[in-house]
This record gives structure tokens, sequence and C-alpha cells, in this order.
């Protein structure tokens, strides 16, 4: 990527990230709490960042509040404002955070397993916030957040160039990032970037083969297609779960592509966990995955049941399961968000 952009990481981290409460009001969550954006600079590359669809992924609203105050801290003549026009949501289910901050601290290092395990909170398919944008304009059975976005993004009155949304993941080999179907075949470069990223960290990538289940489509080790509604629709329809697959909307890619233009839409992956060898054999199934799978739900169950979470903890570091350094998982979702900047400019 552009050196002088990456090397905006340690800086953008090193930032003081704004507050909570900080932000314009552009809407109101389910519970009434407010719905907070950053709109700043000025320039002609319109960028969408938005992080919290899943309120047990923490990383993307940190990066996002840091990256906020970075930007705002700027003089209007830097190029990152005078060039870009960036649209920040930090966190755009304030209702998912809350219910989850037993185990997100802020300003964690990392984040505890056995605290996880306990503690996380997720909405179910068909009610998360990514797959929940209105159908079309009148659509009132949106959700509010989802309706306030979509309305505070048609208020831009044209295109974006690019949009990410910032997930995670519980566990994971390592990053794993996920791109617009209609630029697999113009994206070597951003993948290339994204992968030395990773590995100038001295992670290994995530690896999956989907076989387009949900809009997984496998572009090469550590990078899919982004998943789309009607494949997730068609998903729970095979499983015979018709009221489930009524319930998906258009995701933030879908709704932010519906605008007009060819933006470039990224979502980040980022593992709170790395579970070691899973990838090396992509299956369906992958037998680490599923050797990984069967430890987690047993440490779960165990805390359940009022086993001593220092017990389990002693248990993952002897299975070589570690946390993901909160500050690598921010300093990658930023490589891709760079990364996808050179891309479309």
């Amino acid at each position: 990527m552009n050196r002088t952009m990456e090397s905006l990481s340690s800086s953008i981290l090193g930032t003081h990230p704004v507050s909570r409460d900080a932000g314009d009001v552009i809407g109101r969550s389910r519970e009434d709490r407010p719905i907070l954006g950053f709109r700043i600079g000025r320039g002609a590359l319109r960028v969408s960042l938005i992080g919290g669809c899943h309120a047990d992924e923490p990383e993307g609203p940190r990066l996002l509040r840091h990256l906020a105050a970075f930007l705002g801290g700027l003089d209007a003549s830097q190029p990152l404002l005078a060039e870009h026009e960036w649209w920040i949501v930090p966190h755009v289910n304030p209702d998912g955070e809350e219910r989850n901050r037993a185990w997100q601290e802020d300003g964690a290092e990392a984040y505890d397993l056995a605290a996880y395990l306990t503690h996380a909170v997720r909405e179910p398919p068909g009610d998360d916030i990514e797959f929940g944008f209105p159908s079309h304009s009148g659509d009132e059975g949106a959700r509010p957040e989802n309706r306030a976005l979509w309305r505070w993004w048609r208020e831009a009155a044209g295109p974006f160039n690019l949009h990410a949304s910032l997930h995670g993941m519980a566990f994971g080999a390592g990053p794993w990032f996920l791109i617009e179907p209609a630029w697999r075949e113009r994206s070597e470069r951003l993948k290339r970037r994204c992968a030395e990223a990773a590995a100038s960290l001295g992670y290994t990538l995530h690896d999956v083969e989907r076989r387009g289940e949900k809009g997984f489509f496998r572009l090469g080790k550590g990078f899919c297609t982004r998943p789309d509604s009607l494949f997730m629709r068609k998903h729970f329809l095979d499983l015979g779960d018709e009221a489930t697959a009524d319930l998906f909307r258009p995701s933030s890619m879908e709704a932010i592509r519906s605008l007009g233009g060819d933006p470039l839409t990224l979502v980040s992956e980022m593992p709170l966990f790395i579970t070691p060898g899973v990838g090396e054999t992509l299956g369906p199934p992958d037998p680490k995955a599923e050797e990984w799978r069967r430890k987690i739900d047993a440490w779960r169950a165990q805390l359940a049941r009022g086993r001593p979470a220092g017990r389990i903890e002693a248990c993952s570091r002897s299975g070589c399961l570690e946390p993901m350094p909160a500050r690598d998982q921010m300093t990658l979702q930023w490589a891709m968000i760079a990364a996808g900047l050179e891309q479309v400019g």
C-alpha cells in the first residue's frame, strides 16, 4: 500500500480515542441510545466506515474511535481531509455494546477467554444489524439503527468510493479479508498489501473453503468474497428455515452499492483468539477447526457449571490458544482500509 498511508497506523492508534458519547447523533437505537457518526473532510473520494454490527466484535469500534479522533485533529489542508470525505460510525449497535461491557474492557491489550465465553452476547441470524438495511425507501420494518444509517448515507446525495464494515470472529487461524464480488478481478494489489501487512506482524492468514455458502467464495488464502443477503436467504431456505430466511435484508455493503457508482466494499474479520492449525486442511470439514470447536464448547460448558475461570485460562494456554492483541487487530483493519483507498484512488 502507499507507505505514507500505511505508516499512519501508529499515529492513529497513538491518538486518544473519541469517547463513546462523541459525534453527531444520526439516529437512535431500539433502546433509545444515540447512534453517533462523524463526517470529516471535503475531498472527492468518499469513504464509509462502520463498526459494531455484531456487538461481540469490539475492535472495529475501537479503531474507528481512534481514527475519528486522529482525523478530527488534522488541519483541513492535509491530504487525508482535502482529498477524502470520511463518513464514520464507530458503533452502529450501542445496545449490543452495552450488553457486552462485562468482557469488553476499554483499552484492553487483549481479551480474556473465560470472560468472553461467559458474557459474550450476539444477536441471532436475521436480527443482526449487518443484514438489516431497508429493502426499499418505505421499509419501516428494518431496525431503527439500520434506518438511521440509511438516511444518513443518503444525505451524501451521491455514491461512495469505498465502504468497509469492520468485523471480527471469535476464533480463527489469523486475519481474514472479504472483498466485494464485483471487484474480485480488480483486487490483486489490495490482497497483496493485506497479506504483506499480516505477514509483517507474524500472522498466518485464516483460510476456509465455503464453496459459495452465504456468498463466501474463496479468492485465495486469507481472502473470500463478502457475504450477500440473497445467499444468506438461500442458506436458511436450504435448511428448511423459511422464517429466518425471510428476516434477511440487504447488508451494509449492498446498501452502499445501491446508492450508485461502483464502490469497493470490504469486510475485515479479525479473530479475538488464534486457533493454530485451522485451514491447513480446507475441508469441509476442517479437522483442526472441529477439534478446536469441541474444546471451546467444553470450556464454555464447564464455565456454565461453575468451573473456576483460571483453570479455563490455563487450559487455553496449554492448548496453544492465544488472544490476538487488540493493537494488532486494529493495525490490520487499518491496513485493509489503507489498501482499499489505494485500490480506488
